[in-house]
């Protein structure tokens, strides 16, 4: 079986994290789709919101840069990050054309899909929606606070997250979801790339009614800062299976065996997946096979 040709896997999460999944599944090319977290405010896209609106491109972009795989001067336009004085100093050239076709009143996955054409990218990028949203918290002590980067930067332990205002999900995205055979959450931020698609309703519910497909999380390879630092793998995977309708996570892949690890139809798979440079980076083809190989097992 030619398992490229034969499967079909979804990819969820934020950018770094997931565009080393996508670079991982590229072999997998159509069959392959990221859903890609939309509620970044922070940086060139933050910038770039604030005073134009939309959603958050910057992890997108980060997905399509990952899985170029070919350098031509299109991809360094796509790539090129402006430095020095001025409104462009920090602004990354990706982010402007994506914005640009949104002010053209491109349809956001139209301008996707168009972006990756120019690139020779084939592997399937979809925003979890098309409408803006912000991601807000709940800290035990009943502070609301609202913004990824203001999230991420907490100290206090949380509640619960939302999505505000409570966006459709792309129908793009569901369809992927339906017809899967794997999908995968994370590596990457838990709170901040990892849960916004789960949180809305639609992805929660498709991935709870696929039951057939196997529900994979990847552990990260370094600890987290923020909120998410406060929650141990147990809480994290309560945190996915709540926004899912109580849908149990199959198998996590980790780096290194886990102490009071015991949650319920959840199977535990060690596998050296680091960087042998960047320890606290995934390594594209360790992914690959460690992907692979559950793709093919039946348990």
């Amino acid at each position: 079986m030619d398992i490229h040709k034969e499967k079909k896997v979804v990819a969820i999460g934020g950018g770094h994290g997931l565009g080393r999944v996508l670079a991982a599944l590229r072999h997998f090319e159509e069959n392959a789709t990221g859903i890609v977290t939309t509620t970044d405010n922070g940086g060139s896209t933050g910038r770039i919101r604030l005073c134009q609106g939309g959603i958050a491109w910057g992890d997108m972009r980060n997905c399509i840069n990952q899985l170029i795989t070919t350098p031509s001067i299109a991809s360094m336009m796509f790539e090129h990050r402006f430095r020095g004085q001025g409104e462009l100093d920090g602004h990354n050239l990706g982010n402007l054309m994506l914005t640009a076709l949104d002010n053209l009143s491109v349809r956001p996955l139209d301008a996707i899909q168009l972006i990756r054409t120019m690139l020779d990218v084939s592997v399937n990028i979809v925003p979890m929606s098309e409408y803006p949203a912000d991601l807000s918290a709940l800290t035990t002590e009943g502070e609301v606070v609202t913004g990824e980067t203001s999230v991420d930067k907490m100290d206090a332990e949380l509640t619960r997250i939302d999505i505000s205002p409570q966006v459709p999900a792309t129908h793009e995205a569901i369809s992927a979801i339906r017809a899967t055979d794997a999908i995968i959450l994370g590596p990457g931020s838990f709170l901040t790339s990892v849960m916004p698609p789960l949180l809305l309703s639609e992805i929660g519910n498709a991935i709870a009614k696929n039951t057939a497909a196997k529900l994979i999380y990847i552990e990260n390879l370094s600890p987290e800062f923020g909120p998410a630092s406060k929650m141990d793998l147990n809480q994290k995977l309560e945190w996915c299976e709540r926004a899912c309708e109580g849908r149990p996570v199959d198998v996590v892949l980790c780096h290194q065996q886990l102490e009071h690890f015991s949650h319920r139809q959840t199977r535990l798979v060690i596998r050296d997946l680091a960087s042998p440079n960047k320890e606290w980076r995934h390594e594209r083809e360790k992914l690959r096979m460690a992907l692979e190989e559950q793709l093919t097992d039946d348990q």
